[in-house]
């Protein structure tokens, strides 16, 4: 299959310590590669991938200094990749949304005509600022209410507040023989890890540890670019870090994170939003390292409760579980998400998913030419073998758009 994929150009790709949504894309784009895909990224040039990188500028935007507010350079990424997209050959564009530039794709790819998806990572409104919000969201429903989306759990499909085209629902997954545990022996501490703010709850993270007495390590980022950010780590979070009780390392990469997750006891997540996923949960049990965690977003899709973690509703039953953590088998934590949340479930129900949009975007000629079906000699094999027959009258359809043709004729897709 020919896959094009427009990456946001804020982060790079992989993030060097925080981004999901440049996490899922690299974790994504390499294991289409290995199953085969012919695979195009249209990326910042500091993009690290196996697929084709195509890039309009050396370097994502918030390392080369620009600021979230910014759009300039994004819309010019986006146009030259939609462009570019437009004079070649694909079966399938994949886009993401993640921040308000990102937008900007549905009107520019409106009329193109390779099949296109989206993955919805953030919650809307997208039209905001810091604490503003604008009305622009709803003008772009033109575009957006057709285009086949994808949400990565049930909570944050319920929680659009539009009627979307939603396609699927695809949890995100991890390179299983990466993401494994590095050591043997625990130690005894806890674990938050990720983006700074009050809405990831690292205070309550703070106050649960020590109302346990068991210490906590703290991981991640301040991001500059956002002042409440900045405010709320210095008013809240580093008067409380005293390197004994509570520690501070600062950002992580992949390899980091592994490592102290593999050393921690359990990791806290003390959400106080409708989180769309959570990747540090995945991250953590992939290790075998147990969550608890605020019972928010899609924490209750994630972890399962008293095997691989505790879903908890404040921080009093936070600090009531810390205890049990060590009642959780490390090795069913991990099991759980090579059964679930592993590279290759996310890459099969993605293929899945190309293949119905691409279906459902043949024009309606070439699917009445594809549904007139030829006698065939009755065999185990006979449904699938009509599949395919089904296919030769439509002699205008790609070869890939062919095989999901006969995919779709014989009965559900792989």
């Amino acid at each position: 299959m020919k896959i094009a994929h427009i990456a946001p150009p804020w982060i790079a790709i992989p993030p060097k310590n925080y981004g999901g949504t440049e996490t899922f894309l690299y974790n994504l784009i390499e294991e289409q590669v290995a199953r085969g895909h012919d695979v195009t990224l249209l990326a910042p040039g500091d993009a690290q991938t196996s697929a084709k990188l195509v890039s309009f500028f050396p370097q994502a935007l918030l390392d080369s200094g620009l600021s979230w507010l910014a759009h300039l350079k994004a819309y010019y990424h986006i146009h030259k990749a939609i462009d570019y997209v437009k004079r070649r050959h694909f079966d399938i564009l994949h886009t993401n949304l993640s921040s308000a530039a990102d937008m900007y794709v549905f009107p520019l790819a409106a009329k193109l005509r390779v099949p296109k998806v989206t993955t919805l990572h953030s919650c809307f409104p997208f039209d905001r600022v810091q604490s503003w919000t604008g009305d622009a969201d709803p003008y772009y429903l033109e575009w957006l209410s057709t285009a086949p989306m994808v949400a990565i759990s049930e909570s944050a499909r319920v929680q659009v507040p539009y009627d979307l085209n939603f396609v699927g629902v695809v949890y995100h997954g991890l390179p299983m023989n990466i993401f494994k545990p590095t050591v043997e022996r625990l130690e005894n501490f806890l674990v938050w890890l990720g983006r700074i703010t009050p809405e990831k709850g690292t205070h309550h993270a703070i106050n649960a540890a020590k109302a346990a007495d068991v210490p906590l390590v703290l991981a991640g980022i301040v991001d500059p670019h956002m002042p409440e950010a900045v405010r709320y780590f210095e008013e809240m979070i580093k008067p409380q870090i005293d390197n004994r009780q509570v520690k501070y390392i600062g950002p992580v990469n992949r390899q980091q994170k592994i490592d102290l997750l593999s050393h921690a006891r359990g990791f806290l997540n003390p959400i106080e939003w409708e989180e769309p996923f959570g990747m540090v949960m995945i991250e953590a049990m992939s290790v075998g390292c147990p969550v608890i965690s605020f019972a928010c977003g899609a924490a209750p899709e994630i972890i399962v409760h008293g095997k691989t973690g505790f879903l908890v509703h404040d921080v009093g039953e936070m600090v009531r579980f810390i205890p049990r953590i060590d009642e959780l088998a490390r090795k069913a934590v991990r099991a759980h998400v090579e059964q679930n949340f592993s590279v290759g479930v996310m890459t099969r129900s993605y293929t899945q998913i190309y293949k119905r949009v691409i279906v459902a975007s043949l024009p309606e000629s070439s699917r009445s030419k594809a549904a007139i079906k030829r006698p065939s000699v009755s065999t185990p094999s006979s449904s699938l073998m009509t599949g395919f027959r089904t296919i030769e009258a439509a002699q205008d359809l790609s070869p890939f758009a062919r095989d999901a043709m006969a995919a779709t004729e014989a009965g559900p897709l792989p």
